[in-house]
């Protein structure tokens, strides 16, 4: 005896297309779970099972005039149903008319204003440019983790056919990547290479072309970021193409609808969707009269006169409960008078929290660090009063103030405070903030120290309390033996800069020295040298002197600076700044030094924080700074400063900024330095970068600097992406021996971290300052 194996999507919406609305009830009851759940995450009481009707029947609409999806049902109503809560939300705050609404598609992809640049990465292009049973299966498989048995009724295949299916879709997402990739010529010898990367990952190249992918994969940062990201294709799946379709709150809505499946669902078929229609507002029904009423009354007499047996209720709880009795919908000559006028409340929004905690950068053994804890409101209403309840991991404790208030014990947050106020608790700490209002986002940043005992991968967490509302939250990152930890970190409408010179140069009477500072010929190189100090200002009392220009647009507020300066030498002495418009020079002492050793010997990297210094200062204009002791001068010796702001800028959207400093050596046997960028969540926007690196040459290439999808180009000196560290510094056009202040651009990738690698030169790179448009 044989079983007839159900309809697929494809095959329920073909029949809806020849007038079979049974079939759409079909599909209704196949996807309503997941409308919910998604609903859920984003609107609150009566109005999901609104939300989820109104979706329906615009989908119906679009069926029944020939249009809508073709295998994808579920990405397209997962589409649907955030475009109708954001249209929604317009029409109620009248920023958009009812009969703008009927324009669009709802099936064209639908860009969340909180996420735009998302649909521009790499991963998610190439997932849309797939076949559309392709990408179907990869949602159902790998973005919503579903089970290929569960997943077999909606494409119409046996479990091991899905199976299939899936396999051969993430090779094609894998060539589409690829692709992607090569839209942007590489470097000719890359090219054999990326053409062998897709087999290479399957497994299918010979032994003597996987090693020869090896050898080029370790010493090329593009092609390595490449292989990294076409290796857990599953996980940019979920971390970028789960967001673009299911919006910002896409891990509440996996997590409802695996909750929602253990749970099992029921439906109430093409019921719910006329309930919508017979209790929606006059305006709403004007504006769908012309098509979707329409369609659903000829979907309602197809059900009456059918053969087919009709739906049945189930016994859950069917949504939009209609009437007692079910009458035919009312024709569209019908007076308006006739609708029931809807049915106003004065219930308040309900609040939705949503929290997360990470290490900033990361959390390094014997070191400094900083722990973030974000929230966002994501409903409708205001929260109740917020307490942080912040968990540390053994070995983790919270940094003193340098100052105490009237003997009780504070912790001061970093950055803007945002309203937060910490105290000592248990193991950690107790935050407490005003409520937080609809849509609004918050973040409090806590220094803390690490022991060098502490135990490696132990995790901070954190509990949140808002009236009945409890969340809680544990970092993915915990204790690492390796890292750069931050040294400063905010959330706001914040940009990162940096500019800094040299106090060291080629001596000016030898030939070749002033092309040299000129960036040309072929000695641009303080190996070529027997470097001496530049002293460039006119102050009898300074022996090395030189200036960087700063220009900050109107309108800007300096959050932090932070003042570095490095040397050849054992010891750091003392350096001297001095503003624009100010005559005399102001002298900064270190209060943390690095020592490091090159092949000629220590070299040191100093810091101070002078955040007070430069907020009250002219900020704009040229920035000076002298050497506060005798520096040691000769071939292959290097001297300079910079200085690393986070600025506010009012015409950068809520972004993310981090500090990162480690004086680390690159070169040599550890030709390359990978950073962890915890605490920043992929966006796949541009992330700008500033970088500080001392002893760099710029006649020594194979310089390169990734942020996790290929080599970038600086935005100053020579700007070649294979050589980074040349020499120049932002605020400066002449040669910087010996000193880089590069700014970069890119997006971040699926995992996001910073790759420092070298071939020839050997550097002490110093310090990373990123900002990023945040995607809370």
């Amino acid at each position: 005896m044989s079983v007839e194996s159900p309809q697929s999507d494809a095959d329920l919406l073909q029949a809806v297309r020849e007038g079979n609305a049974a079939a759409f009830g079909q599909l209704y009851e196949r996807h309503v779970a997941a409308a919910r759940a998604l609903a859920r995450q984003l609107v609150g009481g009566a109005e999901v099972e609104d939300v989820v009707a109104e979706s329906f029947t615009k989908i119906l609409d679009l069926v029944g005039r020939g249009g809508g999806p073709g295998a994808g049902f579920r990405t397209y109503l997962l589409t649907v149903v955030r475009r109708t809560i954001y249209d929604r939300s317009r029409v109620e705050s009248r920023q958009v008319t009812t009969g703008e609404i009927e324009l669009y598609d709802p099936g064209l992809p639908f860009v969340d204003p909180a996420l735009v640049g998302l649909e521009k990465s790499l991963i998610a292009r190439a997932f849309l440019s797939l076949p559309e049973r392709w990408r179907a299966v990869l949602w159902h498989t790998e973005v919503e983790r579903s089970r290929p048995a569960e997943v077999a009724p909606l494409l119409g295949l046996s479990a091991n056919g899905v199976a299939a299916l899936a396999y051969r879709a993430r090779e094609g997402l894998r060539q589409a990547y690829l692709q992607m990739h090569l839209g942007v010529p590489p470097q000719q010898q890359c090219r054999p290479v990326l053409g062998k990367i897709g087999a290479y990952v399957r497994g299918g190249l010979a032994r003597r072309d996987s090693k020869a992918v090896d050898e080029h994969v370790s010493g090329c940062e593009e092609c390595h970021g490449v292989l990294l990201e076409l290796t857990d294709v599953n996980r940019g799946l979920r971390v970028m193409v789960g967001p673009l379709i299911a919006g910002p709150l896409f891990g509440g809505y996996a997590a409802a609808l695996a909750k929602s499946a253990a749970a099992g669902g029921g439906a109430a078929g093409l019921l719910g969707v006329f309930g919508w229609l017979r209790r929606s507002p006059k305006q709403q029904r004007a504006a769908m009269a012309g098509g979707v009423a329409v369609t659903v009354a000829v979907a309602a007499a197809l059900m009456l006169v059918s053969d087919e047996e009709p739906i049945r209720k189930p016994a859950t709880t069917p949504i939009a409960q209609p009437p007692a009795r079910v009458r035919p919908m009312p024709s569209p000559s019908e007076q308006p008078a006739r609708v029931p006028a809807p049915v106003k409340t004065n219930q308040p929004g309900k609040a939705r929290l949503h929290a997360t905690i990470d290490p900033l950068g990361a959390l390094v053994r014997a070191q400094p660090g900083i722990v973030g804890i974000r929230l966002r409101n994501h409903g409708d209403g205001p929260s109740e009063e917020l307490a942080a309840f912040v968990d540390l991991p053994p070995g983790v404790t919270l940094i003193p103030p340098a100052h105490r208030g009237h003997g009780v014990a504070l912790v001061d947050p970093v950055g803007t405070v945002d309203g937060w106020a910490c105290r000592p608790s248990g193991r950690g700490a107790r935050c407490a903030r005003e409520p937080l209002k609809a849509g609004q986002g918050t973040a409090v940043f806590l220094r803390v120290r690490v022991a060098e005992q502490a135990p490696e991968g132990a995790a901070p967490a954190v509990r949140v309390d808002s009236g009945p509302l409890h969340i809680q939250a544990r970092a993915e990152e915990g204790v690492r033996m390796t890292g750069a930890p931050a040294r400063f970190a905010t959330d706001g409408k914040v940009a990162v800069r940096a500019i800094g010179n040299s106090l060291l140069t080629c001596p000016e009477e030898r030939a070749g020295c002033a092309e040299a500072r000129r960036r040309a010929g072929d000695q641009r190189d303080n190996d070529l040298w027997p470097m001496t100090a530049l002293d460039r200002d006119a102050d009898p009392g300074t022996a090395a002197s030189s200036a960087a220009w700063l220009s900050l647009p109107k309108g800007r507020r300096v959050v932090w600076a932070g003042l570095y300066w490095s040397a050849s030498g054992e010891s750091a002495g003392p350096i001297k700044i001095r503003p624009p418009g100010r005559r005399k020079y102001l002298t900064v002492r270190p209060t943390e030094v690095a020592l490091r050793k090159l092949p000629l010997g220590p070299v040191y990297q100093a810091f101070a924080d002078v955040s007070g210094l430069v907020a009250n200062a002219r900020r704009n204009g040229a920035w000076w700074a002298a050497a506060g002791a005798p520096l040691t001068e000769g071939v292959s010796r290097h001297a300079g400063w910079s200085l690393v702001l986070i600025v506010t800028d009012p015409a950068e959207p809520y972004s993310q900024a981090v500090v990162l400093d480690t004086a680390t050596v690159v070169g040599g046997e550890a030709r390359r330095l990978r950073i962890p960028l915890g605490g920043l969540r992929p966006s796949a926007t541009p992330a700008r970068v500033e970088l500080v690196t001392w002893e760099g040459d710029a006649d020594l290439k194979g310089d390169k600097v990734a942020l996790g999808s290929g080599a970038l180009t600086p935005a100053g000196g020579d700007r070649d992406r294979a050589n980074v560290f040349d020499g120049s510094s932002n605020g400066v056009a002449e040669m910087t021996f010996g000193v880089d202040v590069d700014t970069v651009s890119a997006e971040l990738g699926v995992d996001p971290r910073l790759t420092i690698a070298t071939d020839k030169d050997l550097v002490l790179f110093g310090v990373a300052a990123l900002s990023v448009r945040a995607r809370s």
